[in-house]
C-alpha cells in the first residue's frame, strides 16, 4: 500500500486534503498529519512514507527546508499559495504542486501524475532528478525569503532575575519541557516562548535548526565531529558539551 504524510500548519486545510485523498485514492494510507515543518521532518525520517504533501510556509521549517532534508525515497508534492514563478521553478523537480485553495479536479490530476511516476519510476537517472530538485529548492528558497523584522533581544530568567539578552550572545536555544533554555557563555536562562515561535523570529542565516529541539547560533560554531556511527555533533565556542545533529538536518553541514 502506498503511504503518505501531510504537513500543514492550518489543521482544517490538512484534514480537508486528507479527506479528499481518501475519496480520490482510497488505497492511499495517510500515516501522519504534521502541524509544522519540524514535526514533518522528524516523521518523514521515522516513517519513510512514499509521498509527502508539504505546505511551503510552515513554522519551524518551511516545506522547502523539509524537502531538502529528506534522505530516503519519499517523493514530494508541494502545497503552496505561491503563484506562477514558484510553479515554474518546480515544474520538473517535484512530482507535482498544488495551489491553494485546493480544487478537486486539480488534485485528481496530481494524483494521476503521482501514480504514474510511482509506477514507472523517474524517466531521468536518480542523480539528475536529485540535482534538479536541489537547484529548484535553492531558487525558491531565495525568492521565498521573508524580509520581516528579526528578533534582536529575548527576556529570559536566571533564578529570580530576568535578563535582557541580545540574540547575538545566545549560543543556542534548547526546548526543555515547558521552557526554552537560552544558553549563553554566562550560563542557562529560561523563557516560555516555544522554540517553534523563536525560529520564525530569528534570522535563518544566523540560527539553524539542527534538531527538533535545538536552534544553534552559527556565529558561535567552533566545528563539527562525526563518531564511529557517522552521527554528527557540533562544537560550540564557550560551551563544553557537544550538540547532536538529527538526521533530518545533517545535510546543512555537508559543505563544512
Amino acid at each position: 500500500m502506498t503511504t503518505a504524510l501531510i504537513a500543514d500548519d492550518e489543521p482544517h486545510l490538512a484534514h480537508y486534503l486528507k479527506d479528499q485523498l481518501h475519496k480520490l485514492w482510497p488505497k492511499l494510507e495517510v500515516v501522519h498529519v504534521a502541524r509544522n515543518g519540524i514535526e514533518a521532518a522528524a516523521k518523514i525520517a521515522e516513517l519513510q512514507p512514499d509521498l509527502a504533501f508539504l505546505d511551503i510556509q510552515m513554522p519551524g521549517l518551511t516545506g522547502l527546508e523539509v524537502a531538502q532534508g529528506i534522505e530516503g525515497s519519499t517523493r514530494v508534492v508541494f502545497v503552496t499559495a505561491f503563484d506562477a514563478y514558484a510553479v515554474q521553478a518546480f515544474d520538473h523537480a517535484a512530482l507535482d504542486y498544488l495551489l491553494k485553495p485546493l480544487k478537486t479536479e486539480r488534485l485528481q490530476l496530481a494524483l494521476d501524475r503521482v501514480k504514474s511516476a510511482l509506477a514507472v519510476g523517474s524517466a531521468s537517472p536518480q542523480g539528475e532528478t536529485d540535482a534538479a530538485m536541489a537547484q529548484a529548492l535553492k531558487s525558491l528558497l531565495r525568492s521565498a525569503s521573508v524580509s520581516a523584522p528579526r528578533l534582536r533581544y529575548v527576556r529570559a530568567a536566571q533564578g529570580d532575575i530576568t535578563h535582557q539578552i541580545a540574540v547575538e550572545d545566545v549560543l543556542f536555544f534548547l526546548a526543555d519541557d515547558k521552557y526554552t533554555v537560552v544558553q549563553t557563555a554566562n550560563g542557562e536562562h529560561l523563557l516560555r516562548t516555544p522554540i517553534i515561535d523563536l525560529a520564525e523570529q530569528l534570522d535563518p542565516n544566523q540560527f539553524w535548526q539542527v534538531h527538533r529541539s535545538t536552534l544553534v547560533n552559527l556565529n558561535h560554531l567552533a566545528g563539527t565531529r562525526r563518531d564511529e556511527s557517522s552521527r554528527l555533533f557540533l562544537r560550540i565556542k564557550g560551551y563544553a558539551r557537544e550538540l547532536p545533529v538529527s538526521r533530518a538536518y545533517v545535510h546543512l553541514f555537508k559543505a563544512m
